[in-house]
């Protein structure tokens, strides 16, 4: 029976979320694919775009028009299944051309031998 939310996991994938969301606000392109699967089978769907695989997530992120993300983030949660895999959920608040948005943000964790890698990752808007 796989174990849920071993302390040190959740501690590990939380401590390794908080770093993307520093490279993201940051633009650190590197720390950005360092902590993403550089693999065909990645996927990242974003507010805009439908990403397949890393060379489409990097490219991406080397053209995006905006390349830092100033945001809040709240209700951050870290689930773990067993000490392999885990999934990060929370919403956030930007301001995107004057205008107050909510959105939210969920990434599935894996532990290859390499480390922790994103494997997916979903970024919306609400409605306004």
């Amino acid at each position: 029976m796989t174990t849920i939310n071993y302390p040190t996991v959740v501690a590990e994938v939380t401590d390794l979320y908080l770093k993307y969301e520093e490279a993201l606000s940051n633009n650190n392109l590197e720390v950005m694919d360092s902590l993403f699967w550089d693999a065909p089978e990645v996927v990242r769907f974003g507010i805009t775009e439908n990403l397949y695989g890393g060379d489409e997530v990097r490219n991406f992120r080397q053209n995006r028009p905006n390349p830092k993300i100033e945001r809040e983030i709240s209700n951050l949660k870290v689930a773990a299944f067993g000490k392999d895999a885990a999934t990060v959920t929370l919403e956030f608040r930007r301001i995107i051309n004057g205008v107050e948005r909510f959105g939210r943000q969920s990434q599935t964790w894996y532990r290859f031998t390499e480390g922790w890698k994103v494997v997916s990752a979903h970024v919306s808007l609400l409605p306004v």
